[in-house]
């Protein structure tokens, strides 16, 4: 049986997150997994601690949602906390955006830098940002996008 490509990895593991299927997903990930969240200063080692804050979720996981992801070629999945909207990458690395649903029925803007080594998801590194009204000061230099 041939080895997955990279992409193909990647879009595995968006697709187990999808279901959640925290097995799969486990298993898609490296040994020496991370997941580093930058904005809280924050850093999960080892699958067995993401796994935990998974489980611990106050509220639960959130909603899912259907989203459109942009690659090689068009495809649809669903994700257990965000929406993708675009998927890109090459080697081993991955970049995917879109919004995340929170329980409380709020909607943030998310951004993930994955890295794939030897087959698996090695290390992402995650962006979360709530929307926020644009200051009127540059409103003459931009154009909405609604």
């Amino acid at each position: 049986m041939p080895e997955r490509t990279n992409e193909e990895v990647v879009r595995a593991y968006l697709g187990a997150m999808e279901a959640k299927d925290i097995d799969a997903v486990s298993t898609l990930r490296h040994p020496d997994f991370t997941s580093e969240w930058p904005q809280s200063g924050e850093r999960i080692r080892g699958d067995a601690n993401m796994r935990a804050i998974d489980e611990h979720y106050p509220g639960g996981l959130p909603d899912q949602h259907t989203g459109h992801i942009v690659g090689s070629e068009d495809r649809w999945v669903v994700t257990p906390s965000y929406t993708i909207q675009r998927v890109v990458g090459s080697g081993d690395f991955w970049w995917g955006d879109g919004t995340m649903s929170y329980s409380d029925g709020s909607t943030w803007f998310a951004a993930m830098l994955l890295e794939v080594r030897d087959g698996r998801i090695y290390r992402e590194t995650a962006y979360f940002c709530e929307p926020f009204e644009a200051p009127a000061w540059r409103a003459q230099w931009v154009e909405r996008m609604d």
